[in-house]
């Protein structure tokens, strides 16, 4: 019996250590097939960075780790693509010099990765620039590029003067992608919300918005189907009906998704509760209630 994979969004640990993987693996593949630059919206808590992950394994083209998908007989094993990873919910961004301590960080893991040698008279923006060209060119492949919670730095500080600051240097971080198009083979960029599209993206105007496009409404979050049919052996015996009125009440212009959050923790626990609510709302929006004075 494979367990359920609560607080999983390691693909590789997902399969390696017998977890349930709800395939997801045919949105995939249409998406990079016909991606490029992508942005996809979903709330806190949601898969989306098991879908990065997964992305990251595939470009990766570690073959074993997707055994029996849907994807298995339809991607080029032969081909394998840099990725560079930046995810960030990895630190708390109180002020502009963390998050470029956190940007640098991720240059400086893909230069040793690499052999890229940081210039360090030169802007973090500028060293991002030239590590996403250093690597295309000593690999000869177009680079991969996976964005985690994009919006984070500025959800945090969303009711602080620094927030401006904050989204100035993340639309120069971005910015420096809209130029590099003959080195950058695919981009996904994830987070909760879509409010600074105009604005952040504005350097990156061919981000395609697929959050609510109905060919990928169902890439995050379980289907009615598919949690039956994934999850049955843990079903015996559960109120479907009830789950179903508890936790299928999401919709991206699909079929109605459940968070897959609050179904693992039912499963594991069987008692009916707000698992999400408890510890994924997003708080950002009850900062900007407070500070708008909204009754």
């Amino acid at each position: 019996m494979k367990k359920l994979p609560i607080g999983i969004s390691d693909f590789k640990k997902l399969i390696e250590g017998n977890y349930i993987y709800v395939d997801k693996t045919k949105y995939i593949y249409d998406l990079v097939n016909n991606g490029g630059y992508i942005f996809l919206s979903r709330p806190r808590r949601f898969g989306k960075s098991l879908l990065l992950s997964t992305i990251e394994y595939l470009y990766e083209s570690q073959k074993e780790l997707f055994k029996g998908l849907y994807i298995e007989d339809k991607w080029d094993w032969n081909e394998k693509y840099p990725v560079i990873r930046v995810d960030f919910g990895e630190i708390q961004t109180l002020n502009k010099h963390l998050l470029e301590e956190q940007i640098y960080s991720v240059i400086l893991r893909y230069s040793e990765k690499y052999d890229y040698e940081i210039k360090e008279n030169l802007s973090v923006y500028i060293n991002w620039k030239l590590l996403i060209e250093h690597i295309s060119e000593k690999t000869k492949k177009q680079v991969v590029i996976l964005v985690d919670e994009y919006d984070k730095p500025i959800l945090d500080l969303i009711d602080k003067e620094e927030v401006y600051e904050i989204r100035e240097m993340l639309k120069a971080f971005y910015s420096v992608l809209k130029a590099l198009d003959r080195y950058i083979r695919f981009v996904l960029v994830t987070g909760v919300s879509k409010f600074a599209k105009v604005s952040l993206f504005s350097g990156l105007n061919q981000l395609k918005d697929i959050s609510l496009d109905k060919k990928y409404g169902n890439i995050c979050g379980y289907t009615q189907d598919e949690l039956e049919y994934y999850f049955k052996e843990y079903l015996k015996d559960v109120n479907l009906e009830e789950v179903k009125e508890w936790y299928n009440g999401y919709n991206f212009l699909g079929s109605k998704v459940y968070n897959p959050f609050d179904v693992l923790l039912y499963l594991d626990k069987k008692e009916i509760r707000n698992y999400w609510y408890e510890t994924g709302r997003t708080e950002f929006l009850f900062k900007i209630i407070k500070q708008k004075n909204f009754d």
